[in-house]
Protein backbone atom coordinates (compact mmCIF):
# COMPACT_ATOMS: atom_id res chain seq x y z
CA UNK A 1 0.00 0.00 0.00
CA UNK A 2 1.31 3.46 -0.90
CA UNK A 3 1.22 6.46 1.42
CA UNK A 4 1.74 10.15 0.64
CA UNK A 5 3.52 12.29 3.24
CA UNK A 6 4.01 16.05 3.21
CA UNK A 7 7.63 17.32 3.09
CA UNK A 8 7.98 20.99 3.98
CA UNK A 9 11.02 23.09 3.07
CA UNK A 10 11.24 25.82 5.71
CA UNK A 11 12.90 29.20 5.44
CA UNK A 12 15.25 30.87 7.94
CA UNK A 13 16.09 27.70 9.88
CA UNK A 14 12.54 27.42 11.24
CA UNK A 15 12.23 23.65 10.79
CA UNK A 16 12.97 22.63 14.39
CA UNK A 17 10.68 25.29 15.85
CA UNK A 18 7.87 24.58 13.38
CA UNK A 19 8.00 20.80 13.72
CA UNK A 20 8.01 21.09 17.54
CA UNK A 21 4.95 23.34 17.23
CA UNK A 22 3.21 20.84 14.93
CA UNK A 23 3.94 18.08 17.45
CA UNK A 24 2.18 20.17 20.13
CA UNK A 25 -0.87 20.41 17.82
CA UNK A 26 -0.92 16.93 16.30
CA UNK A 27 0.94 14.74 18.78
CA UNK A 28 3.22 12.02 17.46
CA UNK A 29 6.92 11.26 17.74
CA UNK A 30 9.40 13.87 16.47
CA UNK A 31 12.87 13.08 15.21
CA UNK A 32 15.25 15.90 14.22
CA UNK A 33 18.58 15.45 12.45
CA UNK A 34 20.67 18.63 12.50
CA UNK A 35 23.10 19.03 9.60
CA UNK A 36 26.04 19.29 12.03
CA UNK A 37 25.22 15.84 13.46
CA UNK A 38 24.50 14.10 10.17
CA UNK A 39 26.78 11.79 8.20
CA UNK A 40 26.50 14.36 5.36
CA UNK A 41 27.74 17.36 7.40
CA UNK A 42 30.91 17.76 5.31
CA UNK A 43 28.77 18.31 2.19
CA UNK A 44 27.27 21.54 3.57
CA UNK A 45 28.80 24.98 4.12
CA UNK A 46 29.27 26.42 7.62
CA UNK A 47 26.09 28.52 7.58
CA UNK A 48 23.99 25.41 6.85
CA UNK A 49 25.36 23.51 9.87
CA UNK A 50 22.81 25.19 12.20
CA UNK A 51 19.86 23.91 10.16
CA UNK A 52 17.86 20.71 10.19
CA UNK A 53 18.73 18.24 7.44
CA UNK A 54 15.68 16.05 8.07
CA UNK A 55 12.73 16.13 10.47
CA UNK A 56 10.12 13.41 10.85
CA UNK A 57 6.91 13.83 12.84
CA UNK A 58 4.96 10.57 12.79
CA UNK A 59 1.66 9.71 14.44
CA UNK A 60 -0.58 6.68 14.15
CA UNK A 61 -2.23 8.05 11.00
CA UNK A 62 0.09 10.73 9.63
CA UNK A 63 3.65 11.56 8.72
CA UNK A 64 4.92 15.11 8.33
CA UNK A 65 8.49 15.64 7.15
CA UNK A 66 10.61 18.79 6.94
CA UNK A 67 14.00 20.37 6.31
CA UNK A 68 15.83 23.70 6.41
CA UNK A 69 17.77 22.79 3.27
CA UNK A 70 16.54 24.59 0.15
CA UNK A 71 15.68 22.55 -2.92
CA UNK A 72 17.08 24.40 -5.96
CA UNK A 73 14.91 22.30 -8.27
CA UNK A 74 11.66 23.67 -6.84
CA UNK A 75 10.69 27.13 -8.00
CA UNK A 76 7.86 27.54 -5.48
CA UNK A 77 7.55 29.54 -2.30
CA UNK A 78 6.33 28.46 1.12
CA UNK A 79 2.57 28.09 1.32
CA UNK A 80 1.65 26.95 -2.19
CA UNK A 81 0.52 23.60 -0.82
CA UNK A 82 -2.02 23.44 2.00
CA UNK A 83 -2.40 20.59 4.45
CA UNK A 84 -5.74 19.26 5.69
CA UNK A 85 -6.40 17.67 9.07
CA UNK A 86 -9.52 15.52 9.27
CA UNK A 87 -10.71 15.47 12.88
CA UNK A 88 -13.08 13.16 14.73
CA UNK A 89 -15.43 15.94 15.89
CA UNK A 90 -16.08 19.69 16.08
CA UNK A 91 -14.37 20.06 19.46
CA UNK A 92 -11.15 18.65 17.96
CA UNK A 93 -11.51 21.01 14.98
CA UNK A 94 -11.84 24.02 17.30
CA UNK A 95 -8.83 22.96 19.39
CA UNK A 96 -6.47 22.32 16.48
CA UNK A 97 -7.69 25.39 14.57
CA UNK A 98 -7.05 27.65 17.58
CA UNK A 99 -3.51 26.30 18.05
CA UNK A 100 -2.63 26.64 14.36
CA UNK A 101 -4.06 30.19 14.27
CA UNK A 102 -1.80 31.41 17.12
CA UNK A 103 0.54 33.93 15.51
CA UNK A 104 -0.88 33.11 12.08
CA UNK A 105 -3.77 34.35 9.98
CA UNK A 106 -7.32 33.05 9.92
CA UNK A 107 -8.47 32.69 6.30
CA UNK A 108 -11.95 31.28 7.01
CA UNK A 109 -13.33 30.95 10.52
CA UNK A 110 -14.59 27.50 11.51
CA UNK A 111 -18.07 27.09 10.06
CA UNK A 112 -20.59 24.35 9.42
CA UNK A 113 -21.63 23.63 5.86
CA UNK A 114 -23.38 20.79 3.97
CA UNK A 115 -20.41 18.39 4.17
CA UNK A 116 -19.32 19.07 7.75
CA UNK A 117 -17.40 21.67 9.72
CA UNK A 118 -14.22 23.35 8.48
CA UNK A 119 -11.93 26.33 8.93
CA UNK A 120 -8.81 27.51 7.09
CA UNK A 121 -5.72 29.14 8.59
CA UNK A 122 -2.20 30.08 7.58
CA UNK A 123 0.08 29.27 10.49
CA UNK A 124 2.93 31.43 11.77
CA UNK A 125 5.34 29.57 9.46
CA UNK A 126 3.34 30.39 6.31
CA UNK A 127 1.80 26.93 5.87
CA UNK A 128 -1.90 26.76 4.95
CA UNK A 129 -4.12 24.34 6.87
CA UNK A 130 -7.69 23.17 6.44
CA UNK A 131 -9.14 21.72 9.65
CA UNK A 132 -12.19 19.53 8.91
CA UNK A 133 -14.69 17.11 10.39
CA UNK A 134 -17.74 15.45 8.88
CA UNK A 135 -19.66 16.33 12.04
CA UNK A 136 -22.27 19.02 11.42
Amino acid sequence: MSKISAYINFKNNQCSEAMTFYQSVLGGELSLMPVKDSPMKDNFPGEAQKGILHADLTGSDFSLLGTDMPNPNIKAVVGLVSLTITCANKADVQEKFAKLAEGGKVVHEVMTFFAGTMGNVIDKYGIGWGVFTEEI
